[in-house]
């Protein structure tokens, strides 16, 4: 059995691999650093960041266990989350403009709270916070293990959210004009929908 020092590694590893691939909130950061720019994008990132740390620090603490004795309950999360993320597949997907284009004050980036409000309707998020209490429980005595579990993923998270907003800021070099930008944005929409579908497979089931 590992001692608990040396789950620190194993845990960061854990952090960053899930925090850095493809999902959601990364698709979602990226479209907005392309269609907003960095600067505005920042309250999204925060809200990405510090408010997954927040429902890890929620699961750990006990909210997981709610849904053990009501699963009800997270079926309705997660089939309210999917409906969302939906709903913003469309919206990005009818985006055509980027910062500074005669449109784009029209529209207006995600939000700090609507970012973080989104990590708990979000499914890859509910997994990954499960996942990370139930595997790594052991780095420290209670609570103590679930604040540097969710410090782990708030501090981890404010890189690949700059990371994937940043990515998406450069792109506007080279994806400016509408056209090219609205083929864009629809493929993201696409991949945002698609990332959906072990949602909805395992509802037909």
């Amino acid at each position: 059995m590992l001692e608990r020092s040396d789950l620190l590694v194993p845990l960061l590893v854990f952090c960053a691999v899930t925090l850095i691939t493809p999902g959601p909130n990364n698709l979602m950061l990226m479209t907005s650093g392309l269609n907003f720019g960095f600067r505005k994008a920042v309250p999204h990132m925060l809200g990405v960041a510090l408010g997954f740390g927040f429902l890890v620090l929620c699961v750990g603490l006990g909210l997981g266990v709610v849904f053990t004795h009501y699963p009800v309950l997270y079926s309705i999360i997660k089939y309210a989350g999917a409906g969302y993320m939906l709903y913003l597949a469309w919206m990005i997907a009818r985006t055509d403009t980027v910062q500074g284009d005669a449109n784009a004050d029209e529209k207006t980036p995600i939000s700090f709270m609507q970012a973080a409000l989104f990590q708990w309707i979000n499914p890859k998020a509910w997994v990954m916070a499960v996942g990370a209490v139930s595997g790594y429980a052991a780095i420290a005595g209670y609570p103590l293990n679930m604040l540097l579990i969710a410090g782990s993923f708030a501090l981890l998270g404010i890189g690949s959210s700059v990371t994937w907003a940043g990515l998406g800021t450069v792109l506007q070099n080279f994806l400016h004009k509408p056209k090219i930008l609205r083929a864009f944005n629809v493929l993201m929409a696409m991949l945002l929908a698609a990332s959906l579908y072990p949602i909805f497979a395992d509802a037909w089931r």
